[in-house]
């Protein structure tokens, strides 16, 4: 089914997942190479395909576009598909677009449509010169004087899209408009959407009342009982629904190999449904996939409205990039896959899962509305918020069911064991459970001593003798093999197995003998949820419509089967290696008595195995940092912790056999205790259950200790219950701290704005979520004073602007934690950062909770900070050693700097006697780039104390000409670059490299050099390649003095720097941190005491550092030594 709002393209055939296990120690991972080049390869010729048929008349036949895709097309082909995706040079005409140039605010580019929604006519004169009568003027001057001024405070921001949407004022008709940013590589792109509140379900669409709607939809999901995701994606489509009004709302999962599903919908009545239905993955381009990552929400409001074209300065190289762009238009395809389905307008939502440092797109949320509908941007955003929002709960779910089945699997696997240690290698095919309950299979087989065991459905017994001669002659280095279609595996009989037998999974136990598990095609599995084809619709096979996708999947798919999952391969490895060490010397003798000694050998040792896992699980809980016990049925403790016992000074020998209801929770807690216990010995465990439990220490037997607790069902191996393990969080000292507080009612003022060590930072929201109180403790930690920050938007406004954070996802996860305090729902100790006014990064653990007034409505909530400190313990030897062998290093490093000195001060004497010799002026510029080596050298060794850097080092600043500045740092990888075989590319224009600039040579050398040199190091080697390209130069002035915006542009091919090396770049600080992330954090912090700024970026197949940077000119330095 056609489903994705941007382009309109096909893939190739589904790709064979098919790989061999060549060591015992592989997990038989399937790997697909090259597969999602081919993918590209394919969508770029059918879209070419799509648009020559409108041109030749010709009729583009839907479902064989799908199944017989072209494998490779001409590069040409590619870019330009790529380019009409990215760059189409066409909007959507519900609203218009504006690009502007940073600082300036030069338009560089809008849609022709501006003059009509803005209210401007063109003049005579521009007229006669073409569309081009906006291209060049102040954006601002199209504005009121306070809308120009909301955009260019908006512009200033490091993360420009965490303010959208801000509200504009057109100065000609007085309209307003919803003003969504973005960057791009030439500045800023302003779409403007007209803010219509004539539709009465969406009269309260403000920003402030969205995202509460949302948050009541997100309370929903989080209220629902785990483990289910049907459940989870049933709420989320009548969340969906509820919130934007579309006539249908489904939920698309995108499987491993990459086909999608409709797993959950919600349908106006008289509409065909589409639940149930499978679709081949080139329905959705990995282009437009792509797309979906970088833009989360997509909306198009009436698929028959003619697109907009876009006008653009003749300065720029390339038409605009419309990425990110809410207006972009869609293909043409895809408009027309939307009519044929009877859908004008659609609004298309990323599920987006972030784990493992990855990020995948699970699926996609899809509205469809048969007439043309608009949704505001508040309201848009909203719904990615909710997203946001459920990403993280189906993330949860995903990880939760993974464990399920893992735990499936082990208990299945410790069953198999069993059996052999019993009756090897028999019983695990002639008694239940069988290696058939292993896995998900259709059929399964033993081939062992040249007989055969068949469970299911399997080839015949000949034939499963065939298949291990052919794995043994083809495949003699490998342990295993799983593949979901035997035909693409090279097995020549797989004809004659037909649909039953698709896919394989085995496992060789011996050099001769082999597990198999078999799959039939995945046709059998699917089943059309839509309505039944009419024999007189001729064209259905032919034309773009959901049932259409489903002939084509089921067409792919017929010969090959559902792919083996990771976990289940794992499963079957793992079983292997069991299964190989047990039969290592039965191979070699038939002996009976060699077979039951191995036996018990196994036996014996799989039991010591089972005992060192015990006793270092118990070893483990005994020594955790949290309080951990346990009660059995009956509610007698039978396991109690250090930490719990140092809680409550309950020593554990005195705890065993004590009744944890009636002896040892607090009477106020037994209700609560009883409740969680009843339901825990049932199989239903709670989480975050606050209790009170009686302190036993000495002069303590009258105060209690607060902990949170989730409870555990302890089971034995064949699932019965034992009785109920908690593990719990000790939040005494905060509660203490909250319940005094919230006690306070005349010293409230005095308290809360005192200074004093004992007061946390403490900020306060009003019932929208705006910020009603910033207390002296947060002025200190932020740097931003209570006038600052008083009334305006917490999220986003504060924490998101003022204080900037680290992503969208942590923004997302303070919105929920607000929003849930505002709806009277308080949250304990949730990790929380964000940068302070000087940049510095502040970690903090906040406590949410509700604000009532005197009647008990609730009004807001109260935040409560605790910055997070490393536990000041007293010193160990451990520590003592480590902080002798500190000062050891340190002393080596104080001789190493002062030594260093000496030799260095021979080579500049040197190439100073070499300066007042006969050189030509190559030599000269030559000696001039090995001066600024030296003297970059000299810097790092005068800056050894790094945390000069931090409290305010003076830059020393001089007069220097650029291209200096260049030839030093390409100088200082020029060797790595031949050791490493890679290519180097620049684009320096001459005017840039003569350009005479003010500022700190050396230290800009130094940081420029540090990013390149990453770079280089990264690349991947021999045969790739590095470029240096820097923008074209942006002139300022500023209080009369001249300035210049300079962009580096840094890039390299492969997957990038490790994620952990960027995180060392901006947030620093920590103990583990490496010499390069060490390197790149003081780097990045002496670009911002230059005034620049830096990004690491990643794209599909480069990735770059972007450094922006102002720097004073040498003439703005003259203007300003006159000014003085």
């Amino acid at each position: 089914m056609k489903l994705e709002s941007g382009e309109r393209a096909k893939q190739p055939q589904q790709q064979p997942n098919t790989t061999f296990s060549s060591s015992a120690a592989s997990n038989m991972k399937p790997i697909n190479k090259g597969k999602s080049i081919a993918q590209y390869n394919a969508d770029a010729g059918l879209m070419a395909e799509f648009e020559q048929s409108g041109v030749s008349g010709k009729s583009f036949n839907y479902s064989r576009s799908v199944i017989y895709a072209p494998q490779s097309v001409p590069e040409e082909q590619i870019t330009a598909y790529l380019s009409r995706i990215q760059r189409g040079s066409l909007i959507q005409p519900f609203g218009c677009m504006i690009a502007i140039e940073e600082p300036t605010f030069r338009i560089i580019s809008y849609s022709e449509n501006c003059f009509e929604l803005l209210g401007f006519r063109l003049d005579i004169e521009d007229e006669s010169k073409g569309l081009k009568g906006l291209i060049g003027i102040d954006a601002r001057s199209l504005f009121t004087p306070a809308s120009g001024a909301s955009l260019a405070k908006a512009a200033t921001s490091r993360e420009i899209s965490l303010l959208n949407p801000i509200w504009v004022y057109s100065r000609s008709t007085q309209k307003p408009f919803y003003a969504i940013l973005h960057r791009i590589d030439v500045g800023i792109v302003i779409d403007l959407e007209p803010a219509q509140l004539g539709d009465p379900a969406l009269s309260l669409a403000s920003a402030v009342h969205s995202q509460k709607l949302a948050v009541r939809a997100i309370a929903r999901l989080q209220s629902l009982p785990g483990g289910d995701i049907g459940v989870l994606c049933d709420t989320v489509v009548e969340d969906v629904q509820k919130l934007t009004g579309y006539d249908r709302v489904m939920v698309y999962k995108f499987h491993d190999d990459d086909h999608g599903e409709v797993v959950s919908e919600i349908r106006r009545s008289d509409l065909e449904p589409y639940l149930g239905l499978h679709y081949p993955a080139t329905d959705i381009p990995q282009a437009a996939r792509f797309l979906f990552k970088q833009n989360r929400v997509r909306t198009i409001c009436d698929c028959h409205a003619n697109p907009v074209k876009v006008i653009q300065s003749d300065e720029l190289k390339q038409p605009l990039c419309l990425v990110n762009s809410t207006l972009r238009s869609a293909n043409g395809c895809h408009t027309q896959y939307m009519a044929n389905m009877g859908s004008i307008a659609s609004l298309v939502m990323a599920i987006v899962i972030n784990g493992n440092d990855s990020t995948k797109l699970w699926g996609l949320v899809v509205c469809h509305h048969t007439s043309p509908r608009y949704v505001p941007f508040p309201l848009r955003y909203a719904c990615e918020f909710l997203m946001q929002a459920f990403g993280l709960q189906l993330y949860m779910e995903l990880q939760l069911a993974s464990q399920l089945t893992e735990k499936k699997i082990l208990r299945t696997q410790t069953l198999l064991c069993d059996m052999l240690l019993r009756d090897a290698p028999f019983g695990i095919v002639t008694q239940s459970p069988n290696i058939m309950d292993l896995v998900k299979c259709d059929g399964a087989a033993l081939s062992y001593g040249g007989k055969c065991w068949l469970l299911g459905v399997t080839p015949t017994e000949s034939q499963v003798k065939d298949i291990a001669e052919w794995l043994r002659s083809t495949n003699e280095d490998s342990t295993g093999l799983s593949t979901d279609s035997l035909a693409d595996a090279g097995y020549p009989g797989a004809a004659l197995l037909g649909d039953a037998v698709c896919g394989m999974a085995t496992a060789r136990i011996t050099s001769k003998d082999f597990l198999f598990w078999f799959r039939s095609h995945t046709a059998k599995e699917v089943k059309w949820g839509g309505a039944k084809h009419h024999p007189e619709d001729k064209d259905d096979g032919g034309r773009m419509h959901p049932r259409s996708s489903f002939n084509a999947f089921l067409e792919v798919v017929k010969s090959r089967s559902l792919p083996w999952e990771i976990p289940e391969i794992n499963a079957i490895h793992s079983l292997q290696l069991i299964m190989r060490d047990s039969f290592q010397d039965m191979e070699d003798s038939g002996s009976k008595v060699l077979v039951y000694a191995q036996q018990n050998d196994t036996e014996i040792q799989g039991m010591n195995e089972l005992n060192s896992v015990a006793y270092e699980m118990a070893r483990l809980i005994e020594t955790a940092t949290a309080p951990i016990f346990g009660v059995d049925t009956a509610g007698l403790i039978n396991g109690w912790n250090a930490k719990i016992a140092k809680l409550t000074g309950l020593q554990a020998d005195d705890a065993m056999g004590k009744s944890l209801v009636n002896e040892v929770v607090h009477e106020n807690s037994r209700k609560v205790i009883e409740n969680l216990l009843r339901r825990a010995l049932q199989g239903e465990e709670d989480k975050n259950v606050e209790l009170k439990l009686r302190n036993f220490g000495l002069h303590q037997q009258n105060t209690v200790v607060y902990i949170v607790v989730n409870a555990c069902t302890s089971r034995d191996y064949t699932n019965d219950v034992l009785g109920v393990c908690f593990v719990g969080q000790d939040i005494t000292s905060e509660k203490v701290v909250m319940d005094k507080f919230i006690h306070l009612q005349g010293d409230y003022r005095a308290i809360i704005q005192s200074l004093s060590p004992l007061i946390p930072p403490i900020f306060a929201s009003d019932e929208n979520a705006c910020c009603s109180e910033w207390n002296a403790a947060m002025e200190k930690l932020t740097g931003w004073s209570r006038s600052e920050v008083i009334g305006k938007m917490l999220a986003g406004e504060i924490f998101g602007g003022l204080c900037q954070l680290k992503g969208q996802d942590t923004l997302t996860r303070f919105m929920i934690l607000l929003y849930q305090g505002i709806g009277g729902r308080d949250t304990e100790k949730f990790p929380f950062g964000f940068f302070d006014r000087k940049g510095k990064f502040v970690e903090v653990f906040l406590t949410a909770n509700k604000r009532t007034d005197a009647d008990g409505n609730i009004i807001g909530c109260f935040c409560f900070l605790q910055v997070i400190v490393p536990d000041l313990q007293q010193p160990t030897e451990g520590h003592k050693q480590e902080d002798r062998e500190f000062f050891i290093k340190l002393k080596q490093l104080v001789y190493m700097q002062q030594e260093m000195k000496n030799p260095l001060n021979g080579i500049r004497f040197t190439h100073k006697l070499l300066e007042t010799t006969a050189i030509s002026e190559n030599q000269k510029q030559i000696l001039e780039t090995s001066e600024a080596c030296e003297r970059q050298i000299l810097a790092i060794i005068e800056d050894m104390d790094l945390g000069s850097i931090e409290e305010g080092m003076e830059l020393s600043m001089e007069e220097f000409l650029l291209g200096n500045v260049l030839d030093a740092v390409v100088s200082q990888v020029m060797i790595l670059l031949r050791e490493r075989n890679l290519k180097l590319f620049h684009e320096i224009p001459e005017e840039i490299k003569t350009l005479s600039l003010y500022g700190d040579q050396i230290r800009l050398q130094l940081v420029l050099s540090d990013f390149l040199l990453n770079v280089v190091h990264h690349a991947p080697s021999p045969d790739g390649w590095v470029e240096i390209r820097i923008s074209p130069v942006l002139k300022l002035i500023q209080d009369g003095n001249e300035f210049v915006r300079l962009q580096f542009r840094m890039t390299h091919p492969g997957k990038g720097l490790p994620s952990t090396l960027i995180q060392d770049m901006f947030e620093g600080g920590s103990r583990c941190m490496t010499q390069d992330g060490l390197g790149l954090n003081l780097s990045w912090k002496l670009l911002n005491k230059m005034n620049g700024h830096v990004h690491y970026v990643r794209e599909h197949n480069k990735c770059y550092f972007l450094i922006d940077l102002e720097i004073r000119t040498r003439k703005g330095k003259q203007k300003a030594s006159q000014a003085e």
